[in-house]
Order: structure tokens, then C-alpha cells, then sequence
């Protein structure tokens, strides 16, 4: 159990939450849900300790742990991954240190005897004789083999260093679990581990994510910051969702009556207010009217961006052949003889493999690599725009927004980026902003803008979801569902996959899987399970 009293933060003249009185309870799980900039980063190491609010504390149970997943993936560049994962459990690790370093010594004195004698029965006591086996198994639940536990963790690449914190957070069953965005870097089997893990944990978790169906998945309870306040739902995020539209609607139809009769009764007043026989009636209406309250309707801090692709031309016959493509990069072959052809109205999510070889794919199909051997022809119908993962080739110019619009959009003036802008919210002084100050999500709205003036019919993306607020992520979504058009994309959002792609493609170490099956049919067939399976065991067979 957690809890915080009387909480408040701002900075400067804004302010992010106050008094915020709230109790996290064990068996639950909390989604922390908010705009980007409401503070529910903040808020988690408010509640973990590591940051004090302006005012307010926070409690826990007498005695309990608090674990948070960290960000500082250079922390523990010279710890062993099985040891950083065990430290998550501090008191439990300076046991076990202490307990090595005595049985290291060369003489063993009395004293040593009586110490070792204790330290043998908290360590029991923790749970510290199984504190590897079970390190090891959150490790390979989420990805990391037994052949990296002894390695340091400089060793590792930027996506397993993600994995080890994260079964460090989980790691010796924490009172209290503090998760921002757990799933980053994840792929879906990871995923789906740790959802079961959470759905199987006993004791209180806080996570903060922009995965809608995790959120669905694992959450008994949404944390909304919005408002100025935190406001606590019972149910998933989609109930959440439901039930803070009920909630705006019903305060929206009350304001609505109010103003409406406030009008009436002014109207009254104003035709009557000098006619000697009613004016006892206005009078009274006076009063009735000074009474009527007519609530100011809170300024939410959720925006959605306007997201809507709309093609120049529908596409033709011949939209897009692959045939036989290879790439090798730096020794490794991340294509083989990879073949396709495309028809219309396919939404094509492409998901397994390394995610090298999806973006190698795009890559080339953009024009910016050449593959080794094989061919693609687009069809002269088709114009594609290409989405990619890494975009920080189109900021490197010090522009504002409005001329880095202009760039896309040559025969068009100041006005018409300016609107633009403004409905990817980036309204007023917002739109002067130097191109080259941009956040993560700021940058990817500029590229969603940047595709949406091409006009394309057929759309690439390479993790479109990355960086943004889950606002930005349902204004994507949304748009590629109303798109009429080609999709080729590749996304960790289960519900982005589950509800944009009608076509999947799986790539596996023994080549790859295509279905005409949506996201969740393919999950479900137990056809592709076996034909999975199969492509696994062949590279199990050929290492062996």
C-alpha cells in the first residue's frame, strides 16, 4: 500500500496537481494515465521518494519495499546482468555481499562464525537461496538468455539493458511497484509475459504507459491526471474511457440547461422588468437567477491532434512486387530472398524478426538502401510516403515549424502552416518554434504533417507510436482505420496492429509467415501457431 497526502506540485505559474489525496492498495493495478506534460512521471518519483512535491508526503505500509524501473541505463554498466537484476532488492544484495565476503576471508574468527550464523538466517528468511534461479527467470521471460547473465551490462545493446531494469524492478516480490512505461523496447512475446506476470502479482503496482491494450490487459484501475487533480476509475483504460466521456457529457448537458435557463430568465427580465404588473414576476426571477449556477467547465490538458490521410489518386492494378530480396549488413543477413506482392486495400503490419530487418526493408523500399541481390517495382499508379524510425535527418536545419512545413509544401503561404500547425497542436507561438527544439512526440506530429501534404496511396511506417501521448496515438489510429488506401507498417501497439492491419507478416529465423488474417485472428490460428513453431524448432535444429 502507498499513499499520498495532501500532494501538490507546479512549476512556476503552472500548475501540475494539488492536493492530491490518493491510496494505492495492494491486489491492484493502477494505469497512470495523462497528457504528455501532466506530470505523471513526476508524480511516480514523488511517490518512490526520489523528488519531493511542493507540499504533501508520501507513505507506505510499515515496512514494506517500494521498487521503481529506472531510466539510467548507464547505472550499472559494470555490474554483471544477473547481479544488476538482484540488486533491485538492495537489502537483500548487501546481504548476500556481506555474506561472500566473510566466507571469503582466509581466517574465520568467532565473531565471523556468530555474524555468518545470522546472516545465513536472514538470508533464508529473504528468500536469498533462490535469488538467482528466480533472477534468471524473469530474465528469460522477458528475452535475456542464459548466455548473458554473466556479462556486464556495458556489453549489452540499449533494448536488453531496458529488459534487465525492468526484472530488476520486478525482482524479490516489492510491496509496491512503480513502472513508467514498462513496455518500451519490448517485443510482443515480452509483452505478454510481462502482462501475465502483473496479472498473477499480489501486491500494489503504478504503471504509466501509452499501450491502450496493456492498460486493458492489466490494469483494475485508471489514475487520471487532468484537471489539476488525480480522479481514480475503477476499470481498464477502455471503462476509463467510457466513463470520463459520460462524466464530461453530463457536466456539458447540466451547464447546457443551466445557461439556457439563465437565458430565459434574462430575456424575462429585460421585456418585463418596467411593466408595473409583472414586476413582482421579474423580481422574483432576479432571484431565481442570481441563485442559478453556472459552472466554468474545466480546461482539459488532452489534445488530440488532427490526423487524416487523404490521397491524391486511388492506387492501380500493379501496387507493389517484390521478388527474392537480400540483404546482408555487417555480416548478418537480415533479408532473405524476401518476396511480395501487394493488392488493394492491404494494411500490412509486419511483426517477429530483429527490427533491423523491418527497417531495412522500408529502407529500401524508401530509396535509401540498395539491396544486395533481388527487386521491387512500385506501380506507376503509386505514391508512397515513408515514416521512419529514426527521424532526426529532417530537424538537423535550425527552422521554425512554419518554414519547416513550407518545405513540404513550396506554393503555399504563412497562413496555411500556420493552420496546419494548429490542428496538429501547434497553435500560436507554438508554430515559431525552432525546429531543432522539438521533443520526441513534437517530432513525429511535424512527420505525421510532413506525409499527410504528400497525399500518398500507399503509407510506410516504422513504429509510428514511438514518442507519442496515448491522445496522438488514438489520433493516428483512427486515421489509418478511415484510410482507404496501402499500408505497410510495423508497431509494439497491440491495439495500433489489432485494429489498422487486414494482412500480417511474420518474419522468423527460418524465413517468413503471410495470412490474409488480422492481427488478433493471427495470434489465434492454430494453423500459423504450428507453422511458428516449426519455423522456430528449424533454427533451434540448426544451431544444435
Amino acid at each position: 500500500m502507498i499513499s499520498a497526502h495532501n500532494v501538490a506540485l507546479a512549476y512556476g505559474k503552472r500548475v501540475i496537481f494539488k492536493e492530491v489525496n490518493i491510496k494505492f492498495t495492494p491486489g491492484n493495478c493502477y494505469g497512470l494515465i495523462g497528457a504528455n506534460g501532466s506530470g505523471k512521471s513526476t508524480f511516480l518519483k514523488i511517490l518512490a521518494k526520489e523528488i519531493e512535491g511542493d507540499k504533501g508526503s508520501v507513505s507506505t505500509g510499515k515496512g514494506e519495499r517500494v521498487a521503481m524501473l529506472r531510466q539510467d541505463h548507464f547505472a550499472f554498466d559494470d555490474q554483471a546482468v544477473i547481479d544488476t537484476v538482484m540488486m533491485g532488492h538492495e537489502q537483500l544484495f548487501k546481504l548476500k555481499a556481506e555474506r561472500e565476503a566473510i566466507y571469503a576471508k582466509e581466517e574465520f574468527t568467532e565473531a565471523d562464525g556468530v555474524r555468518s550464523g545470522e546472516l545465513e538466517a536472514e538470508f533464508a528468511e529473504m528468500n536469498g537461496y533462490e535469488a538467482e534461479s528466480e533472477a534468471a527467470v524473469l530474465l528469460k521471460g522477458l528475452g535475456i538468455g542464459e548466455a548473458l547473465l554473466s556479462k556486464k551490462m556495458k556489453e549489452l545493446e540499449g533494448g536488453e539493458k531496458v529488459r534487465v531494469l525492468l526484472a530488476q524492478a520486478l525482482f524479490g516480490n516489492p510491496d509496491v511497484l512503480l513502472l513508467d512505461e514498462p513496455t518500451n523496447h519490448l517485443d510482443l512475446k515480452s509483452i505478454n509475459w510481462l502482462e501475465e506476470f502483473l496479472s498473477r502479482f499480489q501486491n500494489t503496482v503504478i504503471v504509466v504507459s501509452h499501450d491502450r491494450h496493456f492498460l486493458n490487459q492489466v490494469c483494475t484501475h485508471v489514475a487520471d491526471i487532468d484537471f489539476g487533480k488525480i480522479t481514480v476509475y475503477v476499470g481498464n483504460y477502455d471503462f476509463w474511457y467510457e466513463a470520463s466521456q459520460l462524466v464530461l457529457q453530463q457536466k456539458q448537458k447540466e451547464n447546457r440547461k443551466a445557461t439556457d435557463k439563465a437565458n430565459e430568465l434574462k430575456e424575462f427580465i429585460l421585456r418585463f422588468s418596467s411593466n408595473a404588473s409583472k414586476a413582482k414576476q421579474a423580481t422574483s426571477r432576479k432571484k431565481l437567477l442570481e441563485k442559478l449556477t453556472i459552472e466554468d467547465m474545466p480546461v482539459s490538458s488532452r489534445k488530440y491532434p488532427f490526423v487524416a490521410f487523404r490521397p491524391e489518386r486511388a492506387c492501380g492494378d500493379v501496387i507493389l512486387e517484390i521478388k527474392d530480396l537480400c540483404k546482408t549488413i555487417d555480416g548478418v543477413k537480415v533479408l532473405d530472398n524476401f518476396s511480395l506482392n501487394l493488392n488493394k486495400g492491404d494494411k500490412v503490419a509486419f511483426v517477429g524478426g530483429d527490427s533491423l530487418t523491418k527497417t531495412t526493408l522500408f529502407q529500401i523500399l524508401e530509396g535509401e538502401l540498395q539491396p544486395d541481390s533481388g527487386s521491387f517495382r512500385w506501380g506507376v499508379t503509386i505514391t508512397p510516403a515513408f515514416f521512419p524510425i529514426d527521424n532526426s535527418s529532417y530537424f538537423e536545419k535550425d527552422l521554425s515549424l512554419i518554414d519547416w512545413l513550407l518545405q513540404f509544401a513550396p506554393t503555399e503561404g504563412e497562413s496555411f502552416a500556420r493552420g496546419f500547425l494548429g490542428r496538429m497542436l501547434f497553435s500560436g507561438d507554438e508554430a515559431k518554434k525552432q525546429s531543432s527544439v522539438l521533443s520526441g512526440g513534437e517530432k513525429v506530429r511535424c512527420m505525421l504533417s510532413k506525409m499527410m501534404l504528400k497525399e500518398a496511396n500507399a503509407l510506410i511506417f516504422d513504429e509510428p507510436t514511438n514518442h507519442l501521448d496515448l491522445e496522438s496515438i488514438t489520433a493516428l489510429n483512427n486515421g489509418l482505420i478511415s484510410y482507404s488506401e496501402i499500408i505497410l507498417f510495423t508497431s509494439h501497439d497491440h491495439k495500433f496492429l489489432a485494429t489498422v492491419a487486414n494482412r500480417i507478416i511474420e518474419f522468423t529465423p527460418s524465413g517468413y509467415i503471410d495470412r490474409m488474417l488480422t492481427f488478433d485472428e493471427y495470434l489465434e490460428s492454430g494453423e500459423v501457431a504450428k507453422m511458428r513453431e516449426q519455423h522456430y524448432q528449424g533454427e533451434a535444429d540448426l544451431k544444435l
